[in-house]
């Protein structure tokens, strides 16, 4: 059988070598052989899915979930008590603060039924992702699905995972540098503003979540969803300027949107940003996949609980639909497994995945100074 082809990944500064990876032959490869060999790498993926399955930790927490979104929706009623009790002060920017956090954990919540961990029925936790997702967090669900769903796919892979695409911040060396001084000084530097700039991410969200639900007009539960998002960004601050000063109102809303922003964004960057980016073309098989360009964060119960359980990427990367607690438990089982096939397995804690993070930005925006136009290269 002729060897499985290589694609390079991407450098990734501090983080020793680049990585070679093998990939699954082309369907003509395939062929040659006959077809009829077991693939290795569905093999591998297929031994670690048993191992989940005999150690119990693809069932659901039913139990878990209840309590978990008891005590939040006690915490969120909690905030409002102390809105109300505050009355028009500056002191409210405490209040914003608090209920930034407690909104960014029902996000986090609705992220778990959307991958359906909550419960057997694929209803049941869609309408939990819906109610929390969508009415509490102001994230279309349908929007999200399609974007995250592309995500899981292909981390990191250009052209494919959306995550990664070109915008204000470039995840990947473009094709061309920025022409102006100015957006080169700030590509070149784009490390240092990336956290800045998740002020705005919570806008961001809410801006994309409205802008889709209005111009794709064959999106599931598109009606409901609109109503959803017009009663979630239409009541809440019609409350804040009912109640507050202009003001204090102005003020409040943008310090929750700011935390939120600066929360979620915090939490999801730590995942994949700095982990080998992916050729277009390449085609990587699923165990690599997940693993090689995810990242955990340790801290134990602290970080599950801060970070919505993403602190555990590389776990919910090959089981999504695995509950929040169960994949501390299918930590230890998956790093002995990855040691046993060598297939590495990167975990930091939190300040060094965010100095990771801003080091490697700027490393891609420095990179624009040795660009070359490939066809001025060929004249030469």
């Amino acid at each position: 059988m002729t060897e499985s082809p290589r694609v390079q990944l991407a450098d990734r500064p501090m983080m020793g070598p680049a990585l070679d990876l093998k990939i699954r032959p082309e369907p003509s490869a395939a062929r040659a052989t006959g077809g009829r060999k077991p693939n290795r790498a569905v093999t591998e993926y297929a031994a670690l899915l048993g191992t989940m399955q005999d150690a119990g930790l693809l069932k659901r927490r039913n139990t878990y979930y209840v309590i978990r979104l008891a005590l939040l929706l006690l915490a969120l009623g909690g905030v409002w008590v102390g809105f109300a009790f505050i009355g028009d002060s500056w002191a409210q920017m405490a209040i914003a603060a608090v209920l930034a956090l407690v909104l960014t954990q029902f996000i986090f919540f609705g992220h778990d039924a959307a991958h359906r961990q909550i419960f057997q029925s694929q209803r049941a936790n869609e309408i939990t992702a819906l109610t929390l997702g969508t009415l509490v967090g102001g994230i279309s669900l349908s929007w999200w699905n399609n974007k995250h769903n592309r995500h899981h796919a292909a981390p990191n892979q250009i052209g494919k995972d959306p995550d990664i695409d070109p915008s204000v911040v470039h995840f990947y060396p473009p094709a061309t540098p920025p022409k102006s001084r100015v957006l080169l000084f700030l590509h070149e530097h784009q490390g240092w503003w990336f956290f800045p700039l998740l002020v705005v991410e919570a806008l961001n969200l809410h801006a994309q979540s409205v802008q889709a639900l209005a111009t794709h007009r064959d999106m599931k539960r598109r009606w409901i969803e609109l109503a959803m998002l017009s009663v979630r960004l239409g009541v809440y601050p019609a409350v804040l300027f009912t109640f507050l000063s202009p003001g204090v109102a102005g003020t409040f809303l943008g310090v929750q949107l700011a935390v939120t922003g600066l929360y979620l964004g915090a939490a999801f960057a730590a995942s994949h940003i700095g982990m080998p980016v992916v050729p277009q073309d390449g085609r990587v098989d699923f165990l690599r996949r997940q693993v090689l360009m995810s990242r955990n964060v340790s801290g134990g119960r602290v970080a599950s609980f801060a970070m919505g359980g993403l602190n555990y990427q590389i776990e919910h990367h090959l089981f999504p639909s695995m509950a929040r607690p169960d994949l501390t438990r299918a930590r230890p089982l998956v790093i002995d497994y990855c040691a046993e096939n060598d297939v590495a397995y990167e975990e930091v804690n939190i300040f060094q995945a965010w100095r990771i993070v801003v080091r490697y930005l700027n490393r891609v925006g420095l990179s624009a100074r040795s660009f070359q136009c490939p066809m001025a290269t060929s004249l030469r």
